[in-house]
């Protein structure tokens, strides 16, 4: 069976330059960029996970700073950050009962967490044990470190997100391991535990997706892009507007670039980083969801 070739890039290049209407300046950016030498990297898939930290900290785009987006024009940092505050809702709920057996996550504060998919493995992990449940006063002894007020019933913080497929995550940060020892004996024992429970759910939203990728090409860049002078040249040169985002945590991480799609020159850059390996960022939030 004859396999089908991919046409040449020069005919891709003319494909997209008459699709979107690229002039012939746009078509010389488009055709530039398609041909730069960037890392480019997959975006993370997030793992599974006890730690909240583990997965990509899309909440952080319910209330995005303005100062987060660094490019040369206001008004284009403006728009992007109208757009990008819309792609998170979050929604607060009280509740109250909560099954303290359905919580499997913490939030801590450790940026670079071993990864471990359940409480149980996670203690099994440890070097050593500080904690020990053997019964049910030991229970109400360990519960109590990270949740003083258990006894009296004080009500629990709680978060779930839908790119963490809807584990419950504990936001405190105290006896992290005196909590995780508690849940997996309440669960082994089939000890009902509850308590009142503030929960915060963050799910993405697909018509804040939609107006990112109506507006703007947004895709990853490897951090070694800044300094690129082939990628600087292309971008200074042609004054080509753009908006700056660091989302990602871990050293490294490919940054976001934001391209304005109503800008022919921009629109040229975007298609071009495209070609060269850019991912794509609202496919990769769309995969999340």
């Amino acid at each position: 069976m004859t396999q089908l070739q991919s046409p040449p890039l020069s005919a891709r290049l003319a494909a997209i330059a008459q699709r979107f209407g690229i002039g012939k300046s746009p078509r010389r950016i488009l055709e530039r960029a398609s041909q730069l030498h960037l890392p480019f990297q997959p975006l993370p898939c997030p793992q599974d996970s006890i730690w909240w930290q583990a997965g990509p900290p899309l909440e952080r785009l319910v209330e995005l700073p303005r100062g987060a987006l660094s490019g040369p024009v206001q008004e284009d940092k403006a728009e992007a950050h109208e757009v990008l505050v819309g792609v998170v809702r979050r929604h607060e709920h009280s509740l109250e009962r909560f099954d303290l057996r359905q919580v499997d996550g913490l939030c801590g504060n450790d940026l670079a967490p071993t990864p471990f998919p359940s409480f149980e493995e996670y203690l099994a992990g440890l070097p050593s044990r500080q904690v020990r449940i053997i019964s049910y006063k030991d229970f109400i002894k360990a519960i109590s470190l990270p949740l003083p007020r258990f006894l009296a019933g004080a009500a629990i913080g709680l978060s779930r997100a839908s790119w963490r497929h809807k584990r419950v995550f504990w936001n405190g940060d105290q006896h992290p391991e005196a909590f995780a020892a508690s849940i997996a004996y309440a669960r082994l024992r089939e000890l009902e535990a509850t308590l009142p429970a503030e929960l915060t759910d963050y799910h993405l939203d697909s018509d804040g997706l939609d107006r990112l990728h109506e507006r703007f090409h947004a895709l990853a860049l490897p951090v070694q892009a800044w300094s690129d002078p082939a990628f600087m040249g292309l971008l200074l040169d042609s004054r080509i507007p753009y908006s700056r985002l660091t989302l990602l945590r871990h050293p490294g991480a490919p940054e976001f670039i934001l391209l304005p799609k109503k800008h022919a020159d921009a629109t040229a850059l975007g298609e071009g980083l495209r070609l060269a390996g850019a991912p794509d960022v609202v496919k990769y939030l769309q995969a999340l969801g």
